[in-house]
């Protein structure tokens, strides 16, 4: 039953003006957000490029100020003069790719065997992986550096992605639960035809983990690009530096003559960082899509 009071009443009919208003305030705090959390991420970056470009006497001057005054691109040549930065370059993204590579194979090999084998002690097996990373680096450091040692690789390139052909625990884990996902009646279906297990991973598993392999292959390749410890440890000639190793050796230089020339350190960081930026950005879209298909897998 109706009252005069209910009738007298405004009543918001859906999609009137106050969903509208409720919307585009969502809307808005959705944009913002998003563009806040990017800017503050973005801000130590935009720092490091535009510091890069000032004079020396000005390096660290006026911090928040967006563009370098005066503009210094000289620096960028002086870095060239100062060091091999083409051939750290190079040999920085061939181990990148060779140990990116060797490790997105070989866990890729293993997560097949634990995702489509059934076998006692599967479960057990694939924990004790798993509980490898709990082991923190500091622990097999010494005891890898002597096996290298004893086979006489110490002093080469080799130790920096040899390990990666054993597979690494996260990708492993990564893959297989990927691989968990597809459905098993098509390897079956696959098998009734008369593949083996080595054409059920080639031609069946690996094209369709492709999403989750390339997620593999983009965080190793980052992860051997900026890693410092191994070329500090196993590298002493200066010609097979990469970029991280010849960045710190710059750094070691100008601190030992008692001149540090941050704004060479500077340009140095950004010449180190900007390729993986690029190659982020012509891959992004493979990228984003290997997350999102992973995450529903």
């Amino acid at each position: 039953m109706t009252t005069a009071l209910d009738r007298a009443r405004p009543r918001v009919e859906a999609g009137g003006p106050a969903d509208d208003a409720g919307r585009g305030s969502r809307k808005i705090f959705f944009l913002v957000m998003p563009s806040a959390a990017s800017a503050l991420f973005l801000y130590p970056f935009v720092w490091l490029v535009v510091a890069s470009l000032k004079p020396r006497s000005r390096t660290f001057a006026d911090p928040f100020v967006p563009w370098p005054h005066p503009f210094a691109p000289e620096n960028y040549l002086a870095v060239w003069d100062a060091a091999p930065m083409l051939a750290w370059l190079v040999n920085t993204l061939v181990i990148g790719v060779v140990a990116a590579g060797a490790v997105t194979l070989s866990s890729a090999f293993v997560a097949f065997g634990f995702a489509y084998f059934r076998f006692p002690g599967r479960n057990l097996l694939f924990g004790s992986v798993l509980a490898t990373m709990m082991l923190p680096a500091a622990v097999t450091l010494v005891p890898t550096y002597l096996i290298w040692n004893s086979v006489g690789l110490t002093g080469t390139q080799v130790p920096l992605w040899a390990g990666n052909l054993f597979g690494s625990a996260f990708y492993i884990f990564l893959l297989r639960q990927f691989l968990l996902g597809v459905p098993r009646y098509v390897f079956e279906a696959a098998r009734v035809d008369g593949a083996s297990y080595l054409d059920l991973f080639w031609r069946i598993a690996v094209p369709l983990a492709r999403p989750a392999l390339i997620i593999a292959f983009i965080f190793e390749l980052k992860a051997s690009w900026f890693d410092l410890m191994k070329p500090l440890i196993y590298l002493q000639d200066p010609a097979l530096y990469t970029l991280p190793r010849g960045l710190k050796a710059i750094v070691d230089q100008f601190y030992q003559g008692g001149d540090p020339k941050w704004e060479i350190v500077l340009a140095a960081s950004v010449i180190t960082t900007l390729p993986l930026v690029v190659i982020f950005f012509f891959g992004q879209r493979h990228f984003v899509q290997g997350i999102a298909t992973t995450g529903r897998r």
